[in-house]
């Protein structure tokens, strides 16, 4: 039990202090502390003092330093006009993405909006993939078809381009769960921006008038494009809107506050009680998409004080420092290995053959003959197959 992890936990903090362990490694797993969600309609909610492995550690720095890097990296690509059209960028995110992933199941399901690389990347796809995507080219993970907005593995549903319509489908996802009975459930996520969209009310309705295992996620980052929460929203408690259905506030910028909400929420659907509303209290260091410089309605001041005080890798790096999880020089080369990734994955994406004109009407439907489809003019006919 908690009592019992606890008593362990300082057990062997104190034999490393005391040198009768030799090296992190023999730390491995510690007690951690995390702030208190705020609940609407549950008796109970996610728990505050919870555990964190060495080998679970390891693997979420690794996580959220690549979707930062790969973030990085695509920022420099646009701006070399090598990656070109729509494109949104998560940094500053990173610990909702992998605090989710690390609460569910791959075998569950999920779908987002358009600012979709990180969850592109913990639902399974690779760098590689995901910067060939960005660059539109054949190895892409959507064969280069689908670009920044549009990315795709199993289970994972986008990567959406029309403002809160991600929500509705996700509510069938989770009605197809439901049917199927298979105990799976579906997370829906979209932004404080989208959440005073009708679609995302009805969807509401329908869940919890079929009990549906849905987990519908505000990520609250505090500007939906260039507006705040403050101006655009009348209550800006996002985990209330359900009103009916019940709700938690989480802080997004704790990967562990993060992954006991989620794992929270996955329980409460997976026992039966319907959907669940999560608002991730989180925050973006780039503007809305690249067109937006993103200062122009927030200060520098402003950005800077929040990855002073609030990044969410950075976070868990002390954590895991504080806690003897893991030495400098072994997150270094952790570092060192995610650059060295994203170099060869940039490499990649600006070397592999954009697909070929043969290929542009291929894919349109899934097991169907070969049709022609009608090009730019009624003359022009081009073959489609899936």
């Amino acid at each position: 039990d908690r009592k019992m992890l606890t008593n362990i936990s300082t057990v062997l903090r104190t034999c490393v202090q005391r040198n009768v362990c030799t090296s992190a490694q023999d730390l491995w797993f510690t007690m951690n502390r995390i702030s208190k969600c705020d609940v609407h309609k549950l008796d109970e909610s996610p728990a505050t003092e919870v555990v964190m492995t060495r080998e679970e550690g390891l693997k979420y720095y690794r996580t959220m330093q690549t979707i930062r890097r790969m973030e990085l990296k695509a920022d420099q690509l646009y701006k070399q006009k090598i990656i070109r059209g729509f494109c949104h960028l998560y940094d500053g995110q990173e610990a909702c993405a992998v605090g989710i992933e690390a609460g569910i199941n791959l075998s569950d399901h999920l779908i987002t909006a358009y600012r979709a690389h990180g969850y592109t990347l913990t639902r399974g796809g690779t760098v590689r993939e995901i910067m060939a995507e960005l660059t539109g080219r054949r190895g892409g993970i959507a064969k280069g078809k689908g670009g920044s907005m549009h990315m795709y593995t199993k289970n994972f549903y986008g990567g959406n381009g029309i403002v809160g319509a991600q929500v509705p489908l996700g509510a069938g996802v989770a009605l197809a769960c439901k049917i199927q009975g298979n105990n799976e459930l579906c997370v829906s996520l979209y932004g404080d921006g989208a959440a005073n969209q009708g679609q995302i009310f009805e969807a509401y309705n329908m869940a919890a008038l079929w009990k549906l295992p849905a987990i519908f996620i505000c990520e609250n980052n505090k500007y939906g494009m260039g507006t705040s929460v403050e101006r655009s929203s009348a209550s800006t408690d996002y985990y209330k809107r359900g009103d009916y259905i019940p709700g938690l506030r989480v802080d997004g910028m704790d990967l562990l506050c993060v992954r006991e909400a989620t794992k929270f929420a996955a329980d409460h659907c997976r026992a039966g009680k319907g959907p669940i509303l999560m608002e991730l209290q989180t925050y973006r260091y780039h503007g809305h998409s690249m067109s937006d410089p993103g200062v122009s309605y927030r200060t520098r001041d402003e950005i800077q004080e929040v990855r002073s005080k609030s990044d969410p890798i950075s976070m868990l790096k002390d954590r895991m420092l504080s806690n003897n999880m893991a030495s400098v020089d072994e997150l270094k080369e952790i570092d060192v290995s995610v650059r060295k990734e994203i170099e060869d994955a940039a490499q990649f994406a600006t070397t592999d053959p954009e697909p070929p004109l043969e290929e542009l009407c291929s894919h349109i439907f899934h097991n169907e003959p070969p049709m022609e489809v009608r090009g730019v003019n009624i003359w022009s006919k081009l073959k489609s197959s899936s």
